[in-house]
């Protein structure tokens, strides 16, 4: 059995090519996964669960029929879609994790994380992450009426757009010692994690112990990638196909 791993698929509806790219997946490989982990941004924008739980209703439903089936599922919230709650899962049949979260993956403890709690020189993305991970702050913007939630999220993503498009890019990206720190922290040689759209292993010591951090793949047109865990490894898989 394997564990498959997968993150920033950023679904914009059922009608996204990836939705069906998606569907096929969970209807076909997955069924054979001991657990499925989605580590955030499955979804490119979640207004709430009023006004996106329509939007996604069939890919919501794959998950729940795939859950059915008797695989474990899991899911991290991105700064995309941080304001799941309690209808998605209930909806979904996922479980929501804790970013990080470290867990057993194949005999070997591993740290798993959306990814941009790492990414700590974008000062601006930190300051929004503060108020998205916070439940108090999630809370008050539900109560938001949907039409301004709606609004508020396409100007946050016009503000987003335009924010990276100044920034360097190593801003972006990781900072190695916020890395470093966390897998200390957290007594790990492992971590994997999404957000940077920048899919790639790298490999790094600490104080003498071989460490690694394995960064997922976003999902793209030419390629739709899983990341799969098993007795004999850990592989990079494209799933396009289903």
């Amino acid at each position: 059995m394997a564990v498959h791993l997968l993150a920033d698929v950023h679904l914009t509806g059922d009608d996204d090519p990836n939705a069906q790219r998606l569907i096929r997946y969970l209807d076909g490989p997955a069924r054979a996964a001991e657990a499925v982990y989605v580590l955030g941004d499955l979804f490119d924008v979640w207004v709430g669960d009023d006004g996106s739980l329509p939007t996604h209703a069939g890919v919501i439903d794959r998950f729940a029929a795939l859950a059915r089936t008797g695989v474990p599922l899991y899911f991290m919230r991105g700064n995309r879609d941080f304001a799941v709650g309690e209808a998605f899962v209930a909806a979904s049949h996922m479980q929501i994790l804790d970013d990080p979260v470290v867990v057993d993956l194949q005999g070997t403890p591993t740290l798993l994380s959306h990814g941009d709690i790492f990414c700590t020189d974008d000062t601006a993305h930190q300051a929004f992450r503060a108020r998205y991970t916070n439940p108090r702050w999630r809370a008050r913007m539900m109560k938001i009426p949907l039409w301004l939630r709606r609004r508020i999220a396409r100007r946050a993503r016009r503000r987003s757009l335009r924010g990276k498009a100044r920034k360097p890019a190593h801003i972006m990206d990781v900072n190695a010692e916020a890395v470093r720190e966390s897998l200390q922290a957290h007594d790990v040689t492992r971590l994997i994690h999404g957000h940077t759209h920048r899919p790639d292993t790298h490999y790094f010591d600490i104080e003498g112990q071989a460490c690694e951090r394995i960064v997922l793949a976003d999902w793209r047109p030419e390629r739709v990638e899983v990341l799969i865990a098993d007795s004999h490894g850990i592989d990079r898989v494209d799933v396009s196909s289903g």
